[in-house]
């Protein structure tokens, strides 16, 4: 009796090790994803770790989207966009640095067309125009 009990928690032990595992490797996994990602939630106005050229280069970048928020005191444009590929970014909502003339040219609710500047870890808004 003994050697089959011995199995039996042998086994039990294994199966929580394992499951335990498991939710740790998943929440680690959730929490990388979450760091690079900024808020889940949707609104990607803090780019964290995104990937973007880097280095002295300039990359000029082209995008569309709707314009969800405007902040003058900050001098930013808030627009939820399409995927753009010559910054390797998904489709997302992320805060844009911009002039001030940018700001006045659009409203929240607009559908844009938008050139970014990317260059040294930073993205600015160069150009926008209502479609």
């Amino acid at each position: 009796m003994k050697p089959l009990y011995l199995a039996m928690m042998l086994g039990l032990t294994t199966l929580v090790a394992a499951c335990g595992e498991k939710a740790e490797t998943n929440m680690m996994a959730a929490d990388d994803m979450a760091g690079s990602m900024g808020n889940m939630a949707g609104d990607m106005s803090d780019m964290g770790n995104m990937a973007m050229p880097m280095g002295s280069d300039t990359t000029m970048a082209k995008g569309t989207g709707t314009v969800t928020a405007l902040d003058k005191a900050t001098g930013s444009i808030t627009i939820d966009h399409g995927p753009i590929p010559e910054a390797k970014w998904p489709a997302m909502k992320m805060a844009f640095k911009a002039k001030p003339e940018l700001l006045d040219r659009v409203a929240v609710g607009d559908k844009v067309a938008f050139d970014l500047v990317l260059k040294e870890g930073t993205a600015e808004l160069t150009a926008i125009s209502k479609q």
